[in-house]
C-alpha cells in the first residue's frame, strides 16, 4: 500500500518545523521567506504530497463542492450542459457533487437532502420543470443556499436561472426553411406540460405570420404526456402522412423528435431532405452525425452549464442566499445549417 505523503514527512525532509511547513501549504505563511516557502513547495511536489481536502474544509467550514441536481443523467440534453458546469468549476476550485433524479419526482427530496448531508455550497440544477418547479423552490429555501436553476424561469426570486430564447430558436428555423422556399410546413409541438413549448410555438406562429406562412392547423400535432420520446415522435409523424396534405418541410420540438420524423418519413418513402426538410432543436451530441445530418437549433448547452457557475461563482463572493438570487440570463440559439433541409421543390417536380 502506497505511503501517504504528510505534513510531518515534509517538514523531517526540510528540516523544518512542522507549524513552518503547515503555514506554507496552507497559503497562510505570509511573514516566512519566499526562498523557505519556494524550497517547501518543491519539496512537497517532489515527494508527491497532496492535501487534505477533508481536513481542510473542517477547519474553513468550505467544502469547495457545489450540487449538481439533474433530473435524468442519460438524457443527451445534460451530457453538455454537465460537461460546462465541470470544466467552469474547476477553474475556480470547486468540484461537482451529482445526484440524478432519474426523472422521479420522488427522490427531489432524497437527493436534496443528500446534497445538503455533504455541505455543499451551493445548488445549480438541471431542471425538468414537470418534475421540479415549486418542490425545487421549496428546498431551495429550506436550505438557504445559493441556487441557480437551468431550464427553468422562477415565479419568484428563490433562485438565479438560466434559460435559452426559444421563441428566437423557433423563429430562425421558420426563417430557414422560409428562405428554401417552403411554404407548406408541418409542426410537430411540445408538450403542455414543458415551459419551453409554448415560446417554441410561439416562434415558429410570429414568424411564419411575418412571412406570409400560413401553418395549416392539420398540419400541426402535439407530443402528449410530460415529455418527448422517439416513439411518439414517429407515431406523430406517421399522423401527419395519414392526412394525405402536402408539406415540403417539418419542425420538430427537439432533436430526438426530429430522428423519429426522420425514421417514420423515410419508411414512408418520403426522402430527406429531398422531398422533406427537417428541424431539430437542442443539437445534442449524435445530431451531426444522425443520416442525414440534423439541421437544428443550437441552444449552447455547454455554454449554459458554463454561465451557470459564473452565476454561482458570484453568489458565493456575495454570500448570498435565495432571496437575494436575482440573477437570470437568456441564453441566444443560433441556427445550424446541415443536411436535412434543402430547397423545396416544384409540387410537380
Amino acid at each position: 500500500m502506497r505511503h501517504v505523503v504528510t505534513i510531518r514527512d515534509i517538514a523531517k525532509a526540510t528540516g523544518l518545523s512542522i507549524a513552518t511547513v503547515s503555514m506554507v501549504l496552507n497559503k497562510a505563511g505570509r511573514r516566512i521567506p519566499a526562498s523557505t516557502q519556494h524550497f517547501v513547495e518543491e519539496k512537497a511536489r517532489e515527494l508527491g504530497y497532496l492535501p487534505n481536502l477533508q481536513a481542510r474544509s473542517l477547519r474553513s467550514r468550505r467544502t469547495q463542492s457545489i450540487g449538481v441536481l439533474v433530473f435524468d443523467i442519460t438524457d443527451p440534453y445534460c451530457t453538455l450542459i454537465i460537461r460546462g458546469i465541470e470544466n467552469t468549476l474547476n477553474d475556480f476550485g470547486y468540484m461537482p457533487v451529482l445526484a440524478d433524479l432519474q426523472n422521479t419526482p420522488r427522490r427531489l427530496r432524497q437527493c436534496a437532502k443528500m446534497l445538503m448531508e455533504r455541505r455543499v455550497e451551493g445548488l445549480i440544477a438541471i431542471a425538468n420543470p414537470v418534475h421540479l418547479g415549486t418542490d425545487l423552490c421549496t428546498a431551495i429555501k429550506q436550505f438557504n443556499l445559493p441556487a441557480v436553476v437551468i431550464g427553468s424561469e422562477p415565479k419568484d426570486e428563490c433562485y438565479a436561472s438560466v434559460v435559452v430564447d426559444n421563441k428566437a430558436g423557433t423563429w430562425a428555423a421558420v426563417e430557414h426553411l422560409h428562405h428554401l422556399g417552403h411554404r407548406e410546413i408541418a409542426v410537430i409541438k411540445g408538450p403542455k406540460a414543458l415551459n419551453d413549448s409554448t415560446p417554441r410555438w410561439n416562434g415558429i406562429r410570429e414568424c411564419a405570420r411575418a412571412r406570409g406562412i400560413r401553418i395549416d392547423p392539420s398540419l400541426v400535432v402535439e407530443i402528449r404526456g410530460e415529455n418527448s420520446s422517439y416513439e411518439q415522435g414517429y407515431q406523430l409523424t406517421e399522423q401527419l402522412l395519414q392526412k394525405k396534405k402536402h408539406f415540403s418541410g417539418l419542425i420538430a420540438f427537439d432533436d430526438l423528435t426530429a430522428f423519429a420524423a426522420i425514421g417514420a418519413l423515410s419508411n414512408a418513402g418520403r426522402r430527406v431532405p429531398e422531398d422533406c426538410s427537417v428541424i431539430g432543436f437542442d443539437d445534442i451530441p449524435g445530431a451531426a452525425f444522425y443520416n442525414p445530418p440534423l439541421t437544428t437549433i443550437c441552444q449552447n448547452l455547454e455554454e449554459q452549464g458554463s454561465i451557470s457557475t459564473k452565476i454561482m461563482q458570484t453568489l458565493l463572493s456575495a454570500k448570498v442566499g435565495p432571496k437575494n438570487s436575482k440573477m437570470h440570463e437568456k441564453v441566444s440559439p443560433h441556427l445550424v445549417v446541415r443536411k436535412s433541409t434543402a430547397p423545396a421543390l416544384p409540387l410537380n417536380g
